[in-house]
């Protein structure tokens, strides 16, 4: 299952158990983007459930739409598979629920949309022939800037991954070099690259720095040492990076950070079971276990995106493997849900990626069949 909002995070999820790219107290939604009502989820007493496809998804078993996290305005971009069973990107318009799809041209296999600013910028990576990845950039017009970290055109499943734009067009990301070793990057809007590894990163195969996310309080991700441990980090603005990790972790990443320096994440503890945590911006931790979240084996809570309130969403597998969302109010309350047909079997549910400052959210599910389509839920 794939988190987008903190990125395809492929090196963590194959080490810690997660199923490869699969890619993610329901009411009913009939199909073709018809809202459907379901209420009691968070300060939502009347929430609305939109489910939308792009034109053109196929509707096999790990194929369909899957949209990642959306901006204030509500924009959702996302992957969706093509009838070659490639990945191409998408715009979902929040005005309209106008799609918009593209790739990235010039022999792009798969083109991954992860990340759209407040200015309608797209940010994200595809891979070329050799499956060897790329960044790029597409503006609100489309057109489409491709680029590479020094370092990080290497060999299939390496290279350059965009993973998050902010509104000032900063580009986050990573890039993994022919040892295997990753290392983070930051590209300005000018196209100026600065590079970076967290004090403690290890330089072998699957180890490393990659950074997910930025905000006007710093950048956060997590770095592999060499003893093969995660623990996430902070980069300030300055350059300045301190690591962290989640009371009892054996592995901590840090996915998103809102503008008041608060950082969300998860972590699993020696059991392998995943929890959320909350690291306020004064280094204050607090972890957390959605209700209803299973306690085996790469079971648990995996926090995905933290909006400017401190409202957290992300999603929790049960003790029978189905996934759910959840909203964290700044207060710490928390209350579940499940998009209106998700499917109810183990690896099938409800994937939220994103929340605004709106407190909308956006996501995708797996429904019965395996098939991915996204949604969006609105106050």
């Amino acid at each position: 299952m794939l988190d987008l909002c903190s990125l395809y995070n492929e090196a963590s999820r194959s080490v810690k158990g997660f199923a490869g790219i699969a890619v993610i107290c329901a009411g009913f939604a009939m199909a073709g983007g018809m809202p459907a009502q379901q209420p009691g989820i968070g300060n939502k007493s009347t929430p609305t459930f939109t489910t939308f496809e792009v034109p053109g998804a196929e509707t096999g078993a790990g194929q369909g739409t899957f949209g990642a996290g959306l901006n204030t305005a509500g924009a959702i971009p996302g992957v969706f598979l093509d009838s070659n069973n490639m990945d191409q990107g998408f715009l979902r318009n929040p005005t309209s629920g106008v799609i918009t799809t593209f790739g990235v041209p010039g022999g792009s296999y798969n083109t991954h949309a992860l990340s759209v600013n407040t200015a309608g910028v797209i940010a994200g990576f595809y891979s070329d022939a050799s499956l060897t990845n790329h960044g790029f950039v597409r503006a609100a017009g489309g057109i489409i800037t491709t680029f590479d970290a020094p370092g990080g055109i290497a060999g299939a499943f390496q290279g350059t991954f965009g993973t998050n734009i902010d509104t000032a067009g900063t580009v986050t990301g990573y890039y993994i070099e022919t040892s295997g070793a990753s290392h983070g990057f930051l590209r300005a809007s000018s196209g100026v690259m600065t590079m970076f590894d967290a004090p403690g990163a290890g330089t072998g195969s699957g180890q490393g720095t990659q950074a997910f996310m930025s905000s006007n309080a710093g950048t956060v991700g997590y770095y592999v040492d060499a003893s093969n441990v995660a623990h996430g980090f902070l980069r300030a603005h300055s350059g300045t990076i301190i690591s962290f990790d989640a009371p009892g972790a054996t592995w901590t990443s840090a996915g998103a950070i809102n503008s008041a320096g608060a950082i969300t994440g998860w972590y699993s503890d020696a059991g392998n079971v995943y929890h959320g945590f909350l690291r306020a911006g004064n280094g204050v931790m607090t972890t957390f276990d959605a209700p209803g979240a299973g306690a085996g084996a790469y079971q648990g809570t995996i926090a995905t995106c933290i909006n400017t309130a401190g409202t957290i969403v992300g999603y929790y597998t049960d003790g029978s493997n189905v996934t759910h969302g959840f909203v964290r109010a700044p207060g710490g309350g928390i209350a579940t849900f499940q998009a209106p047909g998700a499917g109810t079997r183990a690896n099938q549910g409800t994937f939220p990626q994103g929340v605004n400052a709106g407190e909308s959210i956006s996501g995708y599910y797996s429904d019965a069949n395996n098939v991915g389509h996204g949604f969006l839920l609105t106050p």
